[in-house]
């Protein structure tokens, strides 16, 4: 090893969706003694997300950046010359592939290169896409087969999921999410017993987000006490988003929680923050689609929201009871169990006077594991072994 920075390179095909902020953490957040480089396809968001040395196809070949789309778009998933050539002109210590499909993507590149290979797992990568396409199946355990392949996941549940589909337990290793706590002020939030109770919703609008099962608990609160709701998020692209966003909005008309609703749609970070500071409890009860889809680990935002001192319901879902510890920093019901959510609701407002206790213990958990800082750190860690292993 030499006094040299580490050069790493990170690939990701965007960079950066606003759904993915956490990715951001994880570059930003790595310590002196590291060179990042970001190759992706297009880029999106930069004002929020820039960092230094990002490579991208459709900036520098807006031609080569059309080929790769149709190439794509025709069904060619393996290869991304634009990749083996970025990298053959850093050439890099490591390899950094952000989610499992894009590891597989250019792992025979990264073979080709002699250099670790880094492959995090993020959810519908480990969940949804091997359950609805097979052939995901048997290209993982094509990536699976790479010695010098490692892989990273947020936590146990996932990492079991992930050594389900074949992977190599002993190349599996459990790295946090982290949130920059040391930049989200901590405010415990205070309810008082016939004041509304405004909560917030916060997600992109997927089956495994729950948010019928939200609005459906909500309704029946609001029999018992006035209830203001604000609503983060929207469909996305696919059908599958359009009809849950339509399943939504049907709730919504069917139990009357229009004049109760607020729908902003996708919004910056921080509008986020704002309703968050002014909302009194995070809702957010994921659950397994139907499809396979699931978490994986667990939605940031209940990560983000914790630190900053708010109730969180949600979910005994993938890797969720690791962040919220159920009775002790939030309250956790089964999936799909609307009169579960209910209760929890009920609990956590029960508990109001006690909230700054609780909360607060919340806090501490995210500055001991999930702080963006010290993540950063041992991401560092795992990235030095392998390179100084020689893989």
């Amino acid at each position: 090893m030499t006094d040299k920075p580490l050069k790493v390179l990170h690939y990701s095909p965007v960079w950066l969706p606003l759904t993915e902020t956490w990715l951001y953490g994880q570059v930003s957040h790595l310590p002196a003694g590291f060179e990042n480089h970001v190759v992706c396809r297009s880029v999106r968001n930069l004002h929020q997300f820039e960092v230094p040395n990002i490579h991208c196809l459709k900036r520098e070949s807006p031609v080569g950046y059309l080929l790769h789309r149709a190439l794509f778009l025709a069904g060619f998933r393996e290869g991304f010359s634009f990749f083996d050539q970025t990298a053959a002109r850093i050439r890099p210590n490591l390899v950094h592939s952000h989610f499992g499909n894009n590891g597989w993507t250019v792992h025979k590149a990264v073979r080709r290169l002699g250099v670790p290979h880094v492959v995090t797992f993020y959810g519908q990568d480990v969940s949804r896409m091997p359950a609805v396409n097979p052939a995901w199946r048997e290209r993982y355990r094509e990536m699976f087969a790479e010695e010098g392949t490692f892989y990273l996941c947020e936590g146990h549940a996932m990492a079991k999921a992930l050594a389900g589909l074949g992977c190599p337990p002993e190349r599996i290793r459990v790295q946090h999410l982290g949130v920059p706590v040391e930049t989200i002020r901590y405010r415990p939030r205070a309810w008082t017993p016939g004041a509304p109770l405004k909560v917030l919703i916060a997600a992109s609008f997927h089956e495994r987000k729950g948010i019928p099962y939200a609005l459906e608990a909500l309704a029946r609160l609001k029999r018992e006490l006035p209830v203001e709701i604000t609503v983060i998020g929207d469909a996305g692209a696919s059908e599958e988003s359009r009809e849950e966003k339509r399943k939504i909005l049907a709730v919504i008309e069917r139990t009357n929680l229009g004049p109760v609703t607020r729908m902003l749609g996708f919004q910056p970070h921080e509008v986020f923050w704002r309703e968050a500071y002014a909302s009194h409890i995070f809702l957010s009860p994921s659950i397994t689609g139907h499809d396979g889809d699931t978490e994986g680990g667990a939605p940031v935002a209940i990560i983000e929201l914790a630190a900053s001192g708010m109730p969180i319901v949600s979910s005994r879902h993938c890797d969720i009871p690791e962040i919220v510890l159920d009775g002790e920093t939030g309250w956790l019901a089964d999936e799909r169990d609307v009169d579960g959510l209910l209760d929890c609701l009920r609990q956590c407002l029960a508990a109001a006077p006690e909230w700054e206790s609780i909360l607060a213990a919340g806090r501490r958990r995210i500055e001991s594991e999930y702080d963006a800082a010290t993540q950063g750190q041992r991401l560092a860690g795992i990235y030095r072994q392998l390179v100084g292993a020689g893989y």
